[in-house]
């Protein structure tokens, strides 16, 4: 997988992301920004390849995918399907190896938004390191909780941690 998101083979790419509204609902405006936010810039740039398909009467397949996230049992939930809409496979990860860096990232989360309000520009700015630096560790692990399954790039991954962040928070 390159870097180069959408640049590359147009086939190993996502076209849509869905959240599924029953796993998540309604939250704060800027948990709800980060969201719109992280769907919108996945569509327009990512690399996601699924590597092998649970349908078995699927021998050969291309892209572009849909993905369905949610969360069933405490169990984050990837339903990667083709532009079509057929099921193309399901992948069902633990939330328990996310659990400490999500709340973990929340809770900064919560300190950079206040921070902007009253803090100078240099703590927000040692804040907000902190908040990406969880945002990068939470998407390696989802890199390497998708390992074999799924191939993407960091980017990508980046992205779908901040989805999957707002799916365990309102699950």
């Amino acid at each position: 997988m390159s870097d180069s998101g959408t640049q590359g083979d147009t086939t190993e790419r996502l076209c849509a992301v869905v959240l599924d509204e029953s796993t998540f609902g309604r939250s704060s405006n800027e948990i709800e920004h980060e969201r719109a936010i992280a769907i919108y810039d996945l569509v327009e740039e990512n690399s996601f390849q699924p590597l092998a398909p649970s349908a078995p009467d699927v021998t050969e397949f291309h892209g572009p995918y849909r993905l369905n996230l949610s969360l069933q049992e405490a169990r984050l939930v990837f339903e990667v399907l083709f532009e079509d809409g057929g099921q193309l496979a399901t992948h069902i990860l633990s939330l328990t190896p996310f659990r400490k860096i999500v709340k973990d990232y929340y809770m900064i989360c919560d300190s950079y938004y206040a921070a902007i309000k009253t803090a100078t520009p240099s703590q927000i700015e040692a804040i907000d390191m902190g908040r990406r630096g969880l945002h990068n560790e939470g998407s390696q692990l989802l890199l390497d909780r998708l390992s074999g399954k799924i191939a993407m790039d960091f980017n990508t991954a980046r992205r779908l941690f901040t989805l999957v962040c707002v799916l365990y928070w309102k699950g």
